[in-house]
């Protein structure tokens, strides 16, 4: 079975995540072969008192990108939008933010 520290890579801090904020709302990048019943149970796990009501999970497809006449690919990844539930704590690590 898997950590949940390896299926929670890291939090995602931008201007759409903060006002997502707002609604009870955080991004995290995850692992990509992690499915939404993991990412539930680790978020609850990680963060004492959390409740999670739903997760939207969504593929990013990396970008291609060039220098010069080389040609690469970023690698692709996972996001992950949890939403809380309305009794449930806050996520502490965003409070500072």
């Amino acid at each position: 079975m898997k950590s949940p520290y390896d299926i929670i890579i890291s939090p995602i801090i931008s201007e759409r995540s903060m006002d997502l904020m707002e609604d009870n709302k955080y991004v995290f990048k995850v692992d990509k072969r992690s499915n939404k019943s993991e990412i539930k149970a680790a978020i609850e796990q990680i963060f004492e008192g959390v409740k999670v009501a739903k997760v939207n999970t969504i593929n990013m497809i990396g970008k291609t990108t060039r220098i010069g006449r080389t040609e690469g690919k970023r690698s692709d990844w996972k996001k992950a939008i949890v939403t809380l539930k309305e009794d449930s704590k806050t996520i502490e690590f965003f409070e500072n933010m």
